[in-house]
């Protein structure tokens, strides 16, 4: 069975966008075209957003960096990108929740949509299906998701019904 992609945004034109990657360096082959993927097609929904991308070690320290940057400058939205392969052990399993508990607890504290695309997967022809390949890529449904929310928040703050954590007032 494969995940299709989610349908394509409607251009917005939006220069207070201001999106935020966090993407880790383990597993380089794949982050990398994830980050490519999701920076291009951003460029083509987003045109005008500002994108920012942070690289980190590994996808452990993508929410503590996702938190430092919420806190220095609160983004429109964040994308965390990563790619974890399941060994022998457990490891990866424990990352991919830590991970994904972490961006869940941020996206609710402060109110701004963070789009998880840390992959656990079990091998690398799964990893090459989703960030090398066109019909399943994740960083290409990472920015169509993230394109989606900017378009949801705008339509909230528009309507007075969005209420934002204090620190993003």
């Amino acid at each position: 069975m494969s995940a299709k992609l989610p349908p394509k945004p409607r251009l917005l034109n939006t220069r207070r966008a201001r999106l935020a990657i966090v993407a880790s360096q383990y597993n380089e082959k794949y982050t990398d075209a994830l980050v490519d993927s999701a920076i291009d097609e951003l460029s083509e929904y987003l045109p005008q957003a500002r994108v920012d991308l942070v690289r980190v070690p590994g996808a452990f320290e993508i929410p503590v960096t996702s938190k430092a940057i919420l806190e220095l400058d609160s983004p429109t939205c964040l994308v965390a990108l990563g790619v974890l392969i399941r060994g022998e052990t457990a490891h990866a399993d424990l990352v991919a929740r830590s991970v994904t508990d972490g961006l869940q607890q941020l996206a609710l504290h402060y109110g701004i949509p963070i789009i998880n695309e840390v992959l656990l997967l079990d091998n690398e022809e799964q990893a090459a299906a989703r960030c090398l390949d066109e019909d399943m890529n994740r960083g290409i449904e990472a920015a169509r998701s993230a394109a989606a929310m900017i378009e949801v928040f705008g339509e909230l703050d528009r309507s007075g019904s969005l209420r934002m954590h204090p620190s993003n007032a």
